[in-house]
């Protein structure tokens, strides 16, 4: 569903991706993880087109969105969290949600149709994270506020999801439900997960890429990363995850 292919990125001198190709597949959760500094935001803003790639190109359903900005790549089908919240806290949840269908729907539906369809998708989605609509974004825990965001993710009806650490800040209290929302996605999304937590990481993943300083050191199973040398050396040499 999405494929990057030798994707590279530089600031400058730094090489901050560097030469990474992945394959998003759906009904698969696909995480990427690495030490810090290992470029794994880097890529997920070059997926979400926050950043353009110095080389490579990008993929969505075989059609080539290298150059699409970031409101054409939603309108594609792609949504994405941040590893920081980034909501209206003075609006209501139904709010919140509802402002992520502008973009992907404004231009498909008759005018008489601009209304009730994004609020539909709204509703469906908050429903899916099991979010009330009335309540207000400030009102809400630290662990609900991230069901938040990937319910304003999932408002804009994407086939693909960039999930970038979406249990940052979380306990093990939020982190039990958010973990099993993304896996329940992944049987009707094609989803990356940027995550620090690796006992989340091994539970859900699917395909699990290792990266290490911009590159791709390994590519496997939970079970074959796991029993990798090389992936162990590499947190290890780096400080740990």
């Amino acid at each position: 569903m999405m494929e990057a292919r030798s994707l590279s990125r530089r600031f400058g001198g730094l090489l901050a991706v560097a030469d990474v190709s992945l394959s998003l597949r759906p009904g698969e959760l696909h995480a990427v993880i690495g030490p810090n500094g290992a470029g794994k935001s880097t890529l997920v803003n070059l997926l979400a087109g926050e950043l353009a790639p110095t080389e490579g190109q990008i993929f969505l359903d075989g059609t080539d969105i290298t150059g699409l900005s970031v409101a054409e790549r939603a309108r594609a089908g792609i949504g994405r969290t941040f590893q920081r919240t980034n909501l209206m806290l003075d609006m209501t949840v139904l709010e919140n949600a509802r402002l992520a269908t502008v973009i992907p729907f404004r231009r498909l539906l008759r005018r008489a149709d601009r209304e009730t369809v994004p609020l539909a998708a709204a509703r469906r989605a908050l429903q899916r994270v099991g979010l009330p609509e009335s309540a207000l974004a400030r009102t809400l825990s630290h662990g609900q506020l991230r069901l938040l965001e990937i319910a304003v993710a999932l408002a804009g009806q994407p086939s693909v999801l960039l999930l970038d650490e979406p249990l940052a800040g979380s306990g093990a209290e939020d982190a039990a439900p958010i973990a099993a929302l993304m896996k329940d996605l992944s049987r009707e999304h094609a989803v990356l997960l940027i995550e620090h937590d690796m006992d989340v990481v091994f539970a859900v993943a699917d395909t699990i890429t290792v990266m290490v300083d911009g590159r791709v050191l390994e590519r496997g199973t939970p079970t074959e990363i796991a029993s990798s040398a090389a992936v162990r050396d590499a947190y290890l040499g780096h400080g740990g995850g």
